[in-house]
């Protein structure tokens, strides 16, 4: 859900096979660790399985049947990894969101999640309402309990609360749908991370970061909202450059991480050394650190099991 590790591949001596040559000449997702058994790496993203399952290369999908053991960033079947990820996510000593935040920014806040609130309704698809869902139990199963959360994690659900990501909603993301395979298929499956390790870094920034993030957040939705801007990238063109195994896309410097990039050359001059400043320290910890972290881990699950077949499923997200 963050800005991915994929340059950890910087560091492990692999190939990249090419597609079948049914599917086209496409490039694949798709890397070799040179070993006997062999072990491999599949760049993922975090949307709708079904949006991207069909284009994935059967070499891709040969190498997941053939591995023994599977490993992602998090466990996402795991309770107590999703329990985990909650509880980080809270305000500490019993704070409300109104009790941090200066009041004209919890308004607008307020005001923003109330329309989306009304509008959940006519976003969702007859197939979302055929399953059973309804737009009041959506609302709450991304939004519930907002006010507690902290403002940097309540930044990135405004992010994640519209109507492209709404309507995908009811459908395991790629990653997850792996998770549940593996174990369908009774293969040994673990993750690389630790939950505090990716909470941590982001409840690291200092409160007017925090503070600057959330208000552009809402500026850019108010703004569309109003249809006075067009928004830079969506998650239909992150799909259709992964279905296209386009590797050098620009959009994939975004992926899914609901992370926002705030800068643009319309801030007045302190407030571009803000957004520079947060981009920078995103980079450090979201990327580069944590390329190296789980690039080690990699490395030693392969020194300690050299008889096992690995395939790893990462986010395809470039550094």
């Amino acid at each position: 859900m963050l800005l991915q590790p994929w340059a950890l591949l910087q560091s492990l001596s692999v190939t990249a096979p090419l597609s079948s040559p049914q599917q086209g000449e496409l490039n694949s997702f798709l890397w070799t660790i040179r070993r006997d058994p062999p072990a491999y790496l599949f760049g993922t993203i975090h949307v709708p399985y079904t949006r991207v399952w069909d284009f994935i290369p059967d070499n891709s999908k040969a190498a997941f049947h053939a591995s023994s053991s599977v490993y992602f960033e998090l466990d996402l079947t795991d309770p107590y990894t999703i329990s985990g990820l909650a509880s980080c996510q809270m305000l500490p000593h019993g704070e409300n969101l109104q009790d941090v935040l200066p009041r004209e920014l919890y308004r607008r806040l307020k005001r923003h999640l109330d329309y989306i609130k009304l509008m959940l309704p006519h976003w969702m698809t007859p197939d979302q309402r055929g399953k059973g869902l309804y737009a009041d139990y959506l609302f709450n199963a991304i939004a519930g309990n907002w006010e507690r959360k902290r403002p940097v994690w309540v930044m990135l659900m405004v992010n994640s609360l519209t109507e492209t990501d709404i309507r995908s909603r009811g459908v395991p993301v790629l990653d997850l749908y792996l998770a549940q395979e593996a174990e369908r298929m009774k293969k040994k499956t673990g993750a690389v991370e630790r939950v505090e390790e990716q909470c941590h870094p982001l409840n690291g920034l200092n409160f007017s970061q925090v503070l600057f993030a959330l208000n552009q957040t809402l500026l850019q939705h108010e703004s569309l909202r109003a249809g006075s801007l067009q928004a830079p990238y969506t998650t239909e063109d992150l799909i259709k450059h992964y279905n296209c195994g386009d590797l050098n896309a620009v959009i994939f410097n975004h992926d899914t991480s609901q992370v926002p990039n705030f800068i643009n050359t319309t801030l007045p001059p302190h407030e571009q050394v803000t957004a520079q400043e947060i981009d920078s320290y995103f980079r450090q910890e979201l990327i580069y650190k944590r390329n190296e972290r789980m690039g080690r881990r990699v490395m030693s699950l392969l020194r300690e099991n050299r008889d096992k077949s690995f395939f790893f499923a990462f986010g395809a997200g470039m550094a």
